[in-house]
């Protein structure tokens, strides 16, 4: 089993023993057991305060503890003190690399990194690994734990670099049942078949990737994963009509995000919402298409919507009335491109806002109303629902954010 460790160790690029940096066994002992020193070897400023006279006996004396510090017994707690919750809960922010040479640091923290909790939602983004790597956590780690994964497929690192393939999706599948989060950030698809990807799945995320021209396709029998609800596809150059037609061979879609999308065309949209009636939240960010033709879709083919949130380019007063007597839009969003509007008013906004009977979230984002009268307006006139209003993300901001 020791030499398991290490060996797992060695890939990551340690050197199967204890990290550098690390004090000797013998002084870590040491250190384990300060806290069972007499009162003489701590500070000054640690000793216990006197009891007041006709104190009760047994009384516990009052320490002047520093702000901040946590004690048990009258001594400062050490890591060894806390629960295992906690320390689950301070290992659940540390790389996986980190994760593994914890394990080597005493019985119980082996035991800690190999809980179920703790492998539930990894992130492989930070630090880059090699396929072997890969493996080796999806055996000895990963398997039925895992819910989520973050995973890179380094297509900016060159043709030299590891990319996925389609054999480590379906190990994805086959030895992971209960992953029902996959999101994937630079990776080239044109070998991943999306049929490879594993049938769990209900939510993918595709940022900066590479897709073939067939990679979705319409009427695809059998259909693929099955259980999908939520598709997020940002900076995804390759996409356009085509794909986005071909997403109604995933029957359990209800959320669709597109950002960046620049290919995709205002008659592709309307087309393909138009067998996408099931969807009910969207958002269309940083595309290249115009807001009152993006409106004018919603309000044709998505009557069941109930939060829908894009990029206000060419957004006028007549293009957001067509969303009046929306019956189920609970949540607006209206993100305003990096040049500030000028055709809309508060008192347009709220007219139309109005007439949204289950409207809850009017969230404005880089209109500059923050702390003005137009706030004062759109917060009384809308005494139901909530208003927000905040600046605007920056250009290199995600678009999911």
């Amino acid at each position: 089993m020791k030499r398991s460790w290490q060996r797992i160790d060695r890939l990551f690029g340690g050197r199967g023993r204890s990290p550098a940096g690390t004090p000797p066994r013998s002084l870590r002992r040491k250190a384990n057991t300060l806290h069972r020193l007499p009162e003489p070897w701590l500070p000054p400023s640690w000793h216990p305060t006197p009891p007041p006279p006709g104190a009760p006996p047994g009384r516990v004396p009052e320490f002047p503890y520093p702000e901040g510090e946590m004690r048990v017994g009258g001594v400062m707690a050490t890591l060894s003190d806390l629960p295992d919750s906690v320390i689950l809960e301070i290992f659940s922010y540390l790389p996986v690399r980190d994760r593994i040479r914890l394990s080597r640091v005493c019985h119980r923290w082996k035991r800690l990194v190999g809980d179920r909790w703790l492998w539930r939602h990894v992130d492989l983004t930070v630090c880059r690994m090699r396929p072997k790597v890969m493996w080796h956590l999806l055996r000895r780690y990963m398997a039925s734990r895992l819910h989520s994964l973050r995973l890179c497929g380094y297509l900016s690192a060159g043709s030299q670099a590891p990319q996925l393939s389609p054999a480590l999706m379906r190990a994805l599948g086959q030895k992971c049942p209960n992953l029902q989060r996959l999101c994937l950030h630079g990776a080239d698809l044109s070998v991943v078949p999306v049929t490879s990807l594993p049938c769990t799945l209900r939510t993918l995320e595709l940022h900066s990737c590479e897709i073939p021209m067939a990679w979705i396709l319409k009427g695809r029998d059998p259909p693929v994963l099955p259980l999908l609800e939520s598709l997020v596809l940002d900076r995804v150059p390759a996409f356009r009509d085509e794909h986005l037609r071909g997403l109604t061979s995933f029957r359990a879609l209800r959320s669709l995000v597109l950002g960046g999308a620049y290919r995709v065309t205002e008659a592709g949209l309307d087309a393909s919402l138009q067998e996408l009636s099931s969807l009910r939240r969207l958002e269309v960010l940083g595309c290249a298409l115009s807001a009152d033709s993006t409106l004018l879709a919603i309000s044709r083919h998505l009557r069941d919507v109930r939060k829908v949130r894009l990029t206000a380019t060419g957004l006028s007063a007549a293009g957001l009335s067509v969303l009046e007597g929306m019956p189920a839009l609970e949540s607006l969003c209206l993100q305003a491109p990096h040049v500030a509007l000028e055709t809309l008013s508060p008192a347009e906004i709220l007219s139309s806002c109005r007439t949204m009977p289950r409207l809850r979230v009017l969230e404005l984002q880089g209109l500059g109303w923050e702390g003005q009268e137009a706030e004062r307006i759109l917060c009384q006139g809308l005494p139901r629902c909530l208003v927000i209003l905040r600046a605007g993300p920056k250009e290199s901001a995600d678009w999911w954010v």
